[in-house]
């Protein structure tokens, strides 16, 4: 069993950045991938981000690439979402979520999500 919790979402003017942290509990986080997935209004969940268990390895949509980046201190169960240069298309929920493979996404745990607002 694995628990996720997301933090870090809100309003930010375009061009702003965040930093999304996702605390997990559960002894086996450190050997889990991790991602990072977002919900529009009126759109589809859809893949943002994954990582491997030690980080070696991260998968990024084409949408968010050299603008996104994944992490994770496996010491301080957390993963994290550094977002740069955001867009108002950027707006959504951001789910963090336990993933079975970084090639398939198939998710078995999710976190409740954290919204960010990208306005001016």
């Amino acid at each position: 069993q694995v628990q996720l919790v997301e933090s870090g979402g809100g309003l930010v003017q375009p061009g702003g950045s965040l930093r999304l942290s996702c605390a997990a509990s559960g002894r086996t986080f450190s050997s889990r991938v991790m991602g990072w997935f977002r919900q529009a209004p009126g759109k589809e969940r859809e893949f943002v981000a994954a990582i491997n268990w030690n980080g070696s390895n991260t998968r990024y949509a084409d949408s968010v690439k050299g603008r996104f980046t994944i992490s994770r201190d496996n010491a301080k169960n957390t993963v994290y979402l550094q977002i740069n240069t955001l867009k108002p298309e950027d707006t959504a929920i951001y789910y963090c979520a336990a993933v079975l493979s970084i090639i398939t996404l198939k998710v078995d745990y999710w976190g409740q999500g954290t919204q960010v607002t990208v306005s001016s």
